[in-house]
């Protein structure tokens, strides 16, 4: 409200006010890191769905055991991750020359949030899942906008 009041008498730059939008929307709060604004990055980059993405590396050692314990932990997950408000789709994408796992969890931009505050439950429990495997390694996150073209 402070900053709001500067703007209106001078005191803040446009620029500042639409940082300030972009940090206090309801809808996109979840998101305000990415410099988004009104469901679009620039005027021409317009958003409906946000991603959520879990990905590591597996090692081809052992027959690519690495590789099957990593795809029976996303069995064990994928039921919570499916009833999640506002999924429409999860992916698993698997290349083996670079030797990633991946799994895509495609949201609406609306139920992106309440996932977040849930803290993308059951994403804790299967990044240990992970991380606890022999051969799996770099486990890591990302969120990003994910639309048809």
């Amino acid at each position: 409200q402070v900053a709001r009041v500067l703007l209106k008498v001078g005191c803040l730059s446009a620029t500042a006010e639409m940082m300030l939008q972009r940090l206090t929307s309801p809808l996109l709060r979840p998101v305000a890191t990415m410099g988004i604004r009104n469901g679009s990055i620039t005027p021409k980059v317009s958003f409906n769905h946000i991603a959520r993405e879990w990905r590591c590396k597996w090692s081809g050692d052992n027959d690519k055991a690495s590789l099957d314990a990593a795809q029976s932990a996303l069995e064990e997950v994928l039921p919570k991750v499916k009833s999640v408000a506002g999924v429409s789709t999860v992916q698993r994408v698997v290349c083996g020359g670079n030797l990633d796992f991946k799994v895509v969890v495609k949201l609406s931009a609306e139920g992106f949030g309440g996932w977040k505050e849930a803290n993308f439950e059951p994403e804790e429990a299967f990044l240990k899942k992970l991380e606890g495997i022999t051969g799996i390694s770099k486990v890591e996150t990302q969120t990003y906008t994910l639309e048809e073209v």
